[in-house]
């Protein structure tokens, strides 16, 4: 039986990240995945990424042309089209990938620091000996051979399926389950069309209750006239099959006509807070099985290259005292809650006040500036955006007819405030953790139940 250091399940942006900081620490890394070598990086997203998230875990622009087309901003369609927001900051300002590339390039910068990979290999679950996770069952794709695989610390960067996070023991404190109201359903394409089109400079996203309950359409324009389009619908109650609503609604655009299909699929997006909690004795959770995704636009490239970053710094300096206890491990809690954890938290509440906005709602809203772009800007960025007297008044006098859309806004936004500054006092030691996280089900419960039901 082969020990390591750490073992890492899943070699995506997470993983790979996680497996670089740990092996060009000198550790002993060996990183598992399901694909093979040569289908790493393949992923049903969006493909789009900022450019500052590159810079914080410091990796340089890559060259071999995983960036395929530049991106400037957002613009946001109102249901009816009339009113559009365009989005523009340095946050906004990234690249769409080259989606396979770049994830070749990132399991590249892995294994050129030392790490081992395991292709074509399925992780089962966690080896739990004495209330820690100390290694792995996997599975050879190939072959049908069991293996088991030792480690002082087990990093779970298996994306939405979560094999690890799952299959702990209850004990550990990490949530294994995540509700079905929580996740979006997604289907995407990447379509080649008959000629380039001039809208080129931003993401388009479209909101429509009646196309994507919960959700949005998205129309990514890529190099080459090719274009990542697709749409999320949220998955509560009955809601509609993705690809039925887009193929409905989304390829009868003129946009599409005369396209060629290159490529499709769905998968799940969990959109919610992250985890309260994302370490136990031996194990850390990253990524989208740690539910890194931003709330609002769905965006989890980053946020994973983060998670994967910052628990590999907290993994060696853990190994370097060594000890691996859940409490070891906490600062990887303190510091990504800090830098992205926060703002996440805040905008799923954000995201419950557009859950239940009808067509109607939005429409008026957008268009007589109940909401502004600098509103969404500030909500999206973790910011504090206030109701000034001077602007709340104005507000009313052109929201009079959706009074209640104004009052919900309102509502929204001193929630939003409450869960940020609780989540600024993340607790330090896992020893205060329950009590912070009874206040955290206390502030969602009433998020809930002032916004949803």
């Amino acid at each position: 039986m082969e020990k390591f250091d750490v073992i890492v399940v899943g070699a995506g942006t997470a993983g790979c990240l996680a497996a670089k900081t740990t092996a060009e620490a000198g550790l002993k890394v060996c990183l598992i995945e399901r694909k093979r070598r040569e289908e790493i990086g393949e992923k049903i997203c969006g493909d789009a990424l900022g450019e500052h998230h590159l810079k914080t875990v410091g990796l340089e622009k890559p060259q071999g042309g995983e960036l395929e087309k530049r991106i400037e901003g957002v613009k946001i369609y109102s249901p009816d089209l009339k009113t559009v927001f365009t989005i523009e900051y340095e946050d906004y300002v990234g690249y769409l990938l080259n989606r396979r590339l770049f994830g070749q390039w990132l399991l590249k910068k892995a294994l050129d620091k030392g790490a081992v990979l395991l292709d074509s290999t399925q992780c089962l679950e966690p080896i739990i000996e004495k209330n820690f996770v100390a290694g792995v069952l996997a599975k050879s794709v190939k072959t049908g051979e069991n293996i088991r695989l030792k480690a002082k610390v087990v990093v779970d960067a298996s994306g939405f399926l979560a094999v690890v996070r799952r299959k702990l023991p209850k004990e550990m404190g990490i949530e294994n389950e995540v509700a079905n109201e929580d996740v979006e359903a997604c289907y995407r394409e990447i379509r080649q069309l008959k000629q380039e089109t001039e809208k080129t400079k931003y993401c388009e996203m479209y909101l429509n209750q009646k196309v994507t309950p919960g959700g949005y359409t998205w129309i990514f324009y890529k190099g080459g006239a090719k274009v990542n389009a697709g749409l999320g619908v949220c998955m509560r109650g009955k809601f509609p099959n993705p690809k039925n609503q887009f193929y409905k609604y989304i390829l009868t655009k003129p946009l599409f006509e005369g396209s060629l299909l290159l490529n499709g699929g769905a998968w799940y997006d969990p959109t919610r807070r992250p985890l309260d909690n994302m370490v136990g004795n031996g194990v850390a959770i990253l990524g989208d099985a740690a539910c890194l995704v931003n709330p609002i636009h769905g965006g989890g490239i980053g946020p994973s290259m983060l998670s994967g970053y910052l628990a590999g710094k907290t993994i060696v300096e853990a190994l370097e005292k060594g000890d691996v206890g859940q409490k070891s491990l906490w600062p990887y809690n303190r510091k990504y809650m800090e830098m992205y954890g926060t703002k996440q938290a805040g905008l799923d509440v954000f995201r419950m006040l557009l859950l239940t906005s009808r067509n109607e709602d939005l429409n008026y809203g957008m268009k007589y500036r109940l909401l502004t772009e600098e509103d969404v800007l500030k909500a999206s960025l973790g910011k504090e955006f206030h109701l000034t007297i001077t602007d709340t008044a104005k507000r009313v006098l052109r929201g009079l007819k959706r009074i209640w859309v104004l009052n919900k806004l309102r509502l929204t936004v001193n929630l939003m405030r409450q869960v940020k500054a609780h989540y600024k006092n993340y607790p330090e030691n896992p020893e205060d953790f329950e009590k912070w996280k009874m206040k955290t089900e206390a502030l969602f419960n009433e998020a809930r139940s002032k916004l949803i039901e």
